[in-house]
């Protein structure tokens, strides 16, 4: 039966790699630790957590810690290690780094199926691949995949924060396109009159900025995606004119044009986020949820995503990957992780397991599978091959990718509870992966 090479040991790569050998598939698995590092790799394990010991949420009426029970229905070789190595942290999954990734590191070479080879791989090697380079992947495999996807690769995140459609106020917003061309529903847009405007940009000149790591710090990362609140900066008009512009558009509750207005344009084909556009920023997440709750439309806005602006390697994989993972032009070749476009430590395992079953799957002639919507899973490997994203920007586990529960349940938690049970009643009905 073929070999398969999982380029990566980070999370989504021993994940793939686990799950082809628990397929019965031989897997070499390439690292390029010790003896190369990373700017911000220190251990020489596989699957070291770099940024944050813990794996957000335990609880299940959360979106993280729905996606963790699916992980474990699945058989997640980091689920099993995460729960071994957990260390009190109240209602989050926290572990003990170094025990972490020691024990995945032993049960990745100790599985007879797997061998690691630790070396550096510069190009794409030929027949069956799987990707799971992270976000700090080396320059030479950034240069061959940038290669292989063409313009379809990003070296760093500069994302806008993430609202969900049903948090936003329709009392205090209206739903038009800039001089009415395109779908009315194209943008929902948050007027400000002037003193709504001017005390917004005063908090947002002033917001408490997050600290940028070392490898983050390259003059040309932030070229055409400038912080809001640096454009904020520069001038008491200069966001008016530019992101907050308001011309175009008339209120049609007062039949006049806002002194500002903020659009938010679809970030899915469902329509059940919003991205607030033009809004790349590097403040602080309780600065975000602040400033910009004081928008008036946004008062009382969930926030999916917050706005971050950090190295990040990854394709445009709406353009380039299929639902399964697999890239589209290329058989025998799929990705995994933070390359894909799934954000975070969990969900980028998660893509892991289902690159490596699909793998699995087609080595052995069988279909692959896209899990179902209603499964955070099978929502976030919709979201990463949704064509109709035109601005593709990494995304995490959140409640606002899974279709909306009907009838509409207006407790925000108990709405959570009824999607989490929806979810692992749909991942029941289909573990077996026929």
């Amino acid at each position: 039966m073929s070999k398969v090479k999982v380029i990566g040991g980070g999370l989504a790569g021993v994940e793939a790699a686990w799950h082809l050998a628990e397929n019965g598939i031989e897997t070499e698995l390439y690292e390029m630790k010790p003896k190369k590092f990373s700017p911000a790799h220190h251990m020489p394990t596989l699957a070291e957590l770099v940024c944050s010991n813990s794996l957000k949420a335990k609880r299940l009426e959360s979106a993280a810690g729905l996606l963790k029970a699916e992980m474990r229905l699945l058989g997640s070789v980091c689920m099993q290690c995460a729960d071994e190595c957990e260390v009190p942290a109240g209602g989050a999954l926290a572990v003990d780094r170094e025990k972490f990734s020691a024990l995945v590191t032993e049960k990745i070479t100790s599985h007879p199926l797997i061998t690691v080879i630790h070396e550096e791989v510069c190009e794409i090697p030929d027949g069956n691949v799987i990707i799971a380079a992270g976000p700090l992947a080396s320059e030479s495999l950034s240069e061959s995949i940038s290669r292989l996807c063409g313009t379809g690769l990003f070296f760093f995140d500069a994302a806008a924060p993430i609202v969900t459609a049903e948090s936003v106020d329709p009392e205090l917003s209206f739903s038009a396109s800039r001089y009415d061309r395109g779908g009315e529903d194209d943008y929902i847009n948050c007027p400000m009159n002037k003193e709504q405007y001017e005390a917004f940009r005063e908090a947002l000149i002033n917001a408490e900025s997050a600290e940028l790591h070392s490898f983050d710090k390259r003059k040309d990362v932030y070229e055409g995606c400038m912080p809001i609140e640096v454009m904020a900066s520069r001038g008491k008009d200069t966001i008016r004119f530019g992101p907050l512009k308001p011309v175009g558009l008339r209120d049609p509750k007062t039949g006049h044009r806002p002194w500002a207005v903020l659009q938010l344009r679809k970030e899915n084909k469902s329509g059940t986020l919003y991205n607030l556009v033009g809004f790349q920023t590097n403040l602080k997440f309780p600065e975000q949820k602040r400033v910009f709750s004081m928008i008036p439309a946004l008062h009382n806005a969930e926030f999916m995503r917050y706005g971050v602006m950090h190295r990040n390697t990854y394709i445009d994989s709406p353009r380039l990957l299929s639902g399964d993972f697999s890239f589209k032009t290329r058989p025998g070749l799929f990705f995994a992780g933070q390359i894909t476009g799934v954000e975070g430590y969990m969900e980028s395992a998660a893509s892991g397991i289902m690159a490596g079953l699909n793998m699995a799957r087609r080595i052995k002639g069988e279909k692959t599978v896209i899990l179902p919507e209603t499964t955070m899973i099978g929502a976030l490997s919709r979201y990463i091959s949704d064509g109709s994203v035109s601005d593709f920007q990494p995304m995490g586990a959140n409640f606002g990718v899974l279709p909306p529960i009907e009838p509409k349940i207006r407790d925000k938690k108990e709405r959570y509870a009824a999607l989490s049970k929806r979810s692992l009643a749909s991942l029941a009905e289909v573990i077996e992966l026929p």
